[in-house]
This record gives C-alpha cells, sequence and structure tokens, in this order.
C-alpha cells in the first residue's frame, strides 16, 4: 500500500511545509511545525462526488430520542458516564502510572463479556500479561477478546471484522499510523489515531475506550484536540500510597461533568464504595479544635468532608499559608475577611488548610467550613462532632447561599448530623428530621454561633 503524503503545518500561522524545518518559513516561530497528511488537491477535470449540498432543517421538526444506555455492571462507573454506555460513545481515561485504570477497563470487559461482545486493544502489554493479570483479579474474562497491537490499520481492520459493542484501546500513546512518518506518541500519531478509533466507533455503534497517559502536571497527553474528539473524558484520581480512588468526569457530552465515581483499591482490583462520605470523615476519639465537616458536592451527589486546619505561630518574617485539596488563594481570602469583618487576626501565624482523603474541592461553598476551622484552631475551641457546615462567603463579610442546599443537608441528616451552619438563604421550608439548622448571613454571626455550640 502506497504511504500518504505528508506535510508540516505551523500551529502559530498555519502555514504549511513540505519538510520539517526547526523555525516556521512563514512567521519565523521555532518548535512550531508538527506532522500531519497533506491534503491531495482535486485533478483538474476530475469527476466531482454526485449529490447536492444537504439542506438546513428547522431544529423543532428534528425528532430527538433519548439513547439506551448500556449498564457497565460498575454500579459507580455508571454514574461518572451519566447511566450507562451510549452506542458509538467514546470515552477518554486519563491517569498516573498504576493507579488502576486499565484494572477498572478489563474489570468493566469482563463484566459485560457475558451478553455482550467486547475487545481488549493491549498496546502496551503482551496478551499474557494481560491474562495473568485477568486471572489474579479471579475474573471470569472467558468471553473477553484480546489483541495485542499498535498499528492503527490492523486494529481498525479487527474492529471492523469483530464489530464489538464495547471495545478498550491502551493506551492511545502507543499507537502509530503508517500514514505518519513519526514515531508513536508523537502529537500527530495521536491526533490522527484517535481520530480513526472515533470515526471507526461512530460508524459502527461501538462504545469505545481510550486510555491516555498524563503529564507531571496531571494532564492528559498529547494535543488538546484529543479531548475535543472523544465525547467523554474521565481522570482516575488518588494517591497511590492510599487505597482509594476518584473517577471524575470533565467532560460527558452524554451526562453531568464534575460527577464522580469513588472506588477502592483492593487484592481484586477496584470495588465500588457505597457510602464516599465515610471516606473523608477522619475519626477521632473526642472533638479536636480545627476540624469542621463540610457538605460539598460533586456533580450530583453530595459528599461530606472533614476540613482540618492548623494556625500556629510562625517563626518566620513571612507566615507560611498552605492548602491541599483546596485553593491557596481563596484561602489568603479568607483569612482577610475574618481580620476585617470578624475581628479575627492571623498575620503572625502559619495556617494550614486540609481536605481529608485526598479529595479536591473547588466551589466556593467551601468558604464557610475553612473559616470555621481557623477559627477553631486559633481559639483551640472544637467543633462539635455532630456540626455540618456550608455557605460561600463574600470579601463583604457576608455568607452567600450554596447550590442544591436540601440535598446536603439531607445526607447530612441521613449520616446521623444534628447541627447545620448554613447561609440564612438556604433553611430549609421544612423541618429536617434529626436536624438542626442554624441559618446566618454574615461571617461575624457564624463566629458567634460557633462559640455558643
Amino acid at each position: 500500500m502506497a504511504r500518504a503524503k505528508t506535510a508540516y503545518v505551523c500551529t502559530d500561522c498555519g502555514a504549511s511545509a513540505l519538510q520539517w524545518f526547526g523555525a516556521c518559513p512563514s512567521c519565523g516561530a521555532a518548535g512550531t511545525l508538527t506532522e500531519t497528511v497533506a491534503h491531495v488537491p482535486e485533478r483538474p477535470g476530475a469527476r466531482r462526488l454526485a449529490g447536492a449540498a444537504p439542506s438546513a432543517v428547522p431544529l423543532e421538526a428534528i425528532e430527538a430520542r433519548e439513547q439506551e444506555r448500556l449498564s457497565t455492571g460498575i454500579g459507580e462507573l455508571d454514574r461518572v458516564l451519566g447511566g450507562g454506555l451510549v452506542a458509538g460513545q467514546v470515552v477518554l481515561i486519563g491517569g498516573d502510572p498504576g493507579i488502576g485504570k486499565s484494572t477498572l477497563l478489563l474489570q468493566t470487559l469482563a463484566a459485560l463479556g457475558a451478553a455482550h461482545r467486547t475487545l481488549y486493544v493491549s498496546g502496551e502489554e503482551s496478551a499474557e500479561q494481560v491474562a495473568l493479570r485477568a486471572r489474579r483479579l479471579a475474573l471470569d474474562a472467558r468471553a473477553v477478546h484480546l489483541i495485542a497491537e499498535i498499528q492503527l490499520e490492523r486494529i481498525m481492520a479487527t474492529l471492523d471484522r469483530e464489530r464489538p459493542q464495547v471495545a478498550v484501546v491502551d493506551s492511545i500513546q502507543t499507537l502509530w499510523t503508517e500514514a505518519l512518518q513519526s514515531a508513536p506518541g508523537s502529537v500527530a500519531q495521536v491526533r490522527e489515531c484517535a481520530a480513526q478509533l472515533a470515526r471507526q466507533a461512530k460508524k459502527a455503534g461501538t462504545a469505545l475506550f481510550i486510555i491516555g497517559h498524563v503529564t507531571k502536571e496531571g494532564a492528559i497527553a498529547g494535543p488538546r484536540v484529543l479531548e475535543h474528539i472523544v465525547d467523554t473524558v474521565l481522570y482516575f484520581e488518588g494517591d497511590q500510597h492510599s487505597s482509594f480512588r476518584l473517577v471524575r468526569a470533565v467532560k460527558n457530552r452524554f451526562g453531568a461533568v464534575n460527577e464522580i465515581g469513588v472506588f477502592a483499591m483492593t487484592d481484586k482490583g477496584l470495588r465500588a464504595v457505597a457510602n464516599p462520605s465515610a471516606l473523608f470523615l477522619a475519626q477521632h476519639e473526642r472533638a479536636v479544635a480545627g476540624a469542621c465537616v463540610l457538605a460539598t458536592l460533586e456533580g450530583t451527589r453530595p459528599l461530606l468532608v472533614e476540613i482540618q486546619a492548623l494556625v500556629d505561630s510562625a517563626h518566620t518574617p513571612n507566615p507560611r499559608r498552605l492548602c491541599v485539596g483546596l485553593e491557596q488563594n481563596r484561602l489568603a481570602m479568607l483569612l482577610a475577611v475574618l481580620h476585617r469583618h470578624a475581628g479575627i487576626a492571623t498575620w503572625e501565624q502559619d495556617v494550614f488548610v486540609n481536605a481529608v482523603g485526598g479529595v479536591r474541592i473547588g466551589e466556593p461553598a467551601a468558604d464557610l467550613a475553612v473559616s470555621l476551622a481557623v477559627v477553631s484552631s486559633l481559639t483551640d475551641r472544637p467543633i462539635p462532632g455532630k456540626v455540618v457546615v456550608f455557605g460561600e462567603v463574600g470579601l463583604a463579610g457576608e455568607v452567600r447561599p450554596a447550590p442544591r442546599g436540601q440535598d446536603r443537608l439531607k445526607e447530612a441528616a441521613k449520616l446521623g448530623f444534628e447541627k447545620a451552619i448554613v447561609p440564612k438563604a438556604n433553611l430549609p421550608k421544612g423541618k429536617i428530621a434529626g436536624l438542626e439548622v442554624i441559618g446566618v448571613e454574615r461571617v461575624d454571626r457564624a463566629v458567634q454561633v460557633l462559640r455558643d455550640l
């Protein structure tokens, strides 16, 4: 088969060249030429494709039907995907090496194999290594079909012949196509291989999982267009020294984003965690200063997470402000608000804040819990263990409401919490059994409520 012609395109100005240069011949930018498949112009006099251009249709005239979902057999993975897989859906999943990506997807294919045709494409491990892993995990993988291949054209031929309902490609950075001369893992190879796999999945109706490597910053390696090509992007999170893993959806055309699934790594693979709030609540024999329970929201799921703060005398001219699992700049803002509007000064103290369990919290509804944890540690007065807190704190000292406050309160009541300090706008219309809800409008009022507990 003749090799396709290649060209090099500048990512800055879009100019093309027939060979690679260190700097773009057009704009002079260094290192911007990337390999791509050359466009072959139409020959003069060549017959054009038959058929007229498609006509536009009014949006309201299109019949929209809810697409049928295919359950993966793993409840937490179904939650992240929005209820299950959709025919033709392309899912990109990334995470640190050894965190459990291949294990989770092998478990998924084993669960689906009895009723659906599945295919596992291994580009990193041999067929024997994958088989040994399945035996080690005690999986019934007899119905899972496997090929160990990295050449795209052969993989595409296998997908076309086998027509699996669910397939896994492990991983996209190992594949290469003979249409390009660059090495596997290069920007051009990753982009071209992903585009052709996605096209094949859409045409055949195959639900396709693609595993991607990540950079040291935690982003999926390769061109950013890789995340635009696929329908769903999942990130594996968690500390390799901990047995708990989070799978977070950051893009999903068939469901909600920021949905999370919680798993525990065991000797038999990843096991779904039924009550994830228990993971993020530290166990203390008695109430300790600086610990405050936050009712946060991850996608559609309310979670209770313990926020821990430690305020100690600074031994350097510049006191430290350190956050783990929360935004550091927001901590500096909250300390300034506490000083200005509640009379709580921390300019001579180091302040450390941590979210228990390795979870990352990005929503501003954590502000009030962080503020009260800092006050508790500074005054050495523990917050009672059955108190839950949430609310956003503004620069003027006001406590703003958080979305879906009712769901947060119901989760707290279900886990046995007795009191809640929340924005006044989040006060429930009716009583919640077993839970006393205290509404506050300003951060100084919240500090006073904390002192009266």
